[in-house]
């Protein structure tokens, strides 16, 4: 387990960024869970998926510095239990260096290697911020090709061009042969 302590004022949110991974097995976010309201703190964001026979979790914790020390102090002995591995770190609430829109790109293809970075790379090079990303892998439901999906959501700076930008990254689409869509992030 690795451990980075600080301590911050008392009328700031003290946030806390919790990583675990292991087997995958029933119980392991009811116990993770348990152990984060047992010392008053909340969870404000979390993304949790099995990824192959693994469990992984990511999770920001808010809580008072007091209790944020508090939880800290029991996840060596909850990782030796659950038999996790778990990482933590302090972190600031994320401020916004420039103002952006949301949106939301979604690719399919055929498998093959590369495509993640080649799409990434792409929004790289426009200085557009990826928030978030998942991909998977299946097999088509007539054929059983090999198929791939991939959903980010990049952060399009107020500043630029959108409909010039939807039409660069679908001539980038089609010359690596990837059926896209570039679309505002719709909130539900």
């Amino acid at each position: 387990m690795v451990l980075e302590t600080t301590h911050t004022d008392a009328n700031n949110k003290n946030l806390l960024v919790i990583t675990a991974l292991g087997e995958d097995r029933p119980g392991l976010v009811a116990s993770l869970t348990e152990a984060i309201t047992q010392q008053q703190c909340s969870i404000c964001e979390s993304r949790m998926s099995l990824l192959g026979g693994e469990f992984a979790l990511i999770m920001l914790i808010e809580g008072q510095w007091n209790n944020i020390a508090k939880l800290e102090q029991t996840l060596p002995g909850l990782q030796d239990k659950l038999k996790l591995t778990l990482l933590v770190k302090h972190t600031e609430q994320r401020t916004n260096q420039q103002a952006a829109i949301p949106y939301s790109v979604e690719v399919l293809a055929l498998d093959s290697p590369g495509i993640v970075h080649k799409v990434t790379d792409f929004f790289y090079n426009r200085k557009i911020n990826i928030h978030d990303l998942q991909t998977d892998s299946f097999n088509a439901a007539h054929t059983g090709t090999k198929m791939f999906a991939l959903t980010i959501t990049i952060e399009i700076p107020t500043t630029m061009h959108i409909p010039s930008l939807r039409e660069e990254f679908l001539e980038f689409s089609d010359e690596l042969n990837l059926d896209s869509i570039i679309e505002p992030l719709k909130i539900h």
